[in-house]
């Protein structure tokens, strides 16, 4: 199971955008076993302490915080190596991923109420995994916000979109979360020397940039704190995305691509839209779509959902006729 991670597709959108002058391409990183980027993650994180003999089945505990894909890729790679894994998420978490957590074995703890402080969730889902260190002596933290292996895991990512194509794209559009995909993407052009210019796709309303957060809609996108993963970056475009283009952006490539993909991949799109004069013709862009769509079908994908959210919306992704008309 665990070589089903990574060497997922990429694979061209002719359709999503048909006026832009560059050629367009898609990482799926919703072909992963788990659904998500952070497949990769999670096993880079956790094998390097299973080789160094530092996890030990049946005896170690894994401890983390996430609200979602992360938790889920952790989840079944405990699983898979007999790892007890304790998962602190928080009233926001969706009923489907607790179910495939709890499918996977992984214990829950939820965190249903905010800091009092700053009204977000993250800091008492911190607070609460330091309680379990003290509870766990021999637990591990993989802490996905400042472990390096976070985004070491993503030069892969990287030389996998190298081996795809003739050359090194221009421009690499990256969702930002806890920064790991952004800065091991950076840290792999650095090191090669390359020319691809990197995106910073973060959501309105998200503390990554400086900005202050504010209530998002859309999980596993943006943050309420800046990650420390970022601090060591330096200077490249950000776009942001706001819940509504997230929502477009999804339900546009599920109608020109017919691909069913996650909040942030929508957002990605909309931020590939919205830099579209910043492209030269001839250009080859990749955008990383972080997961699958399943886990949005009663928001993103749900008519009802979009409605009570943003109001009758639908004129900004249908189209008159046949969609793949414009492919012949």
């Amino acid at each position: 199971m665990l070589g089903c991670i990574g060497d997922t597709p990429l694979v061209e959108l002719n359709g999503l955008l048909r006026d832009i002058p560059a050629r367009v391409f898609a990482k799926l990183e919703l072909a992963n076993p788990g659904g998500s980027i952070k497949d990769r993650t999670a096993l880079n994180m956790l094998l390097h302490k299973i080789h160094a003999a530092e996890l030990v089945p049946n005896r170690s505990v894994v401890i983390e915080s996430s609200s979602g894909n992360l938790a889920i890729g952790i989840a079944q790679v405990c699983r898979y190596f007999g790892l007890r894994f304790i998962c602190v998420v928080d009233a926001k978490t969706t009923a489907q991923n607790i179910a495939i957590l709890r499918a996977f074995q992984a214990e829950i703890e939820i965190i249903d109420r905010p800091d009092p402080a700053t009204g977000e969730y993250l800091p008492e889902r911190i607070r609460r995994v330091r309680e379990l260190l003290t509870e766990h002596p021999e637990g591990y933290w993989p802490n996905q916000y400042a472990n390096p292996l976070n985004p070491a895991a993503h030069h892969r990512t990287m030389q996998e979109i190298i081996a795809a194509l003739p050359a090194p794209p221009d421009f690499i559009f990256c969702a930002t979360s806890t920064c790991g995909t952004l800065t091991g993407v950076l840290d792999y052009v650095r090191e090669q020397a390359l020319a691809t210019r990197v995106v910073a796709v973060d959501a309105v309303g998200s503390a990554i940039f400086g900005d202050e957060s504010r209530h998002r809609l859309i999980p596993g996108h943006g943050a309420s704190a800046r990650p420390p993963l970022l601090a060591a970056t330096g200077t490249y475009p950000v776009v942001h995305v706001s819940d509504l283009d997230c929502v477009v952006g999804c339900r546009r490539l599920m109608a020109r691509e017919a691909i069913l993909a996650g909040g942030s991949s929508g957002g990605v799109i909309s931020a590939l839209e919205r830099f579209r004069d910043r492209i030269p013709a001839g250009a080859t862009c990749v955008l990383v779509f972080p997961d699958r769509g399943e886990r949005y079908l009663n928001t993103i994908y749900s008519d009802q959902w979009v409605q009570q959210n943003f109001g009758d919306v639908s004129h900004l992704w249908k189209e008159s006729g046949i969609a793949a008309a414009g492919r012949h």
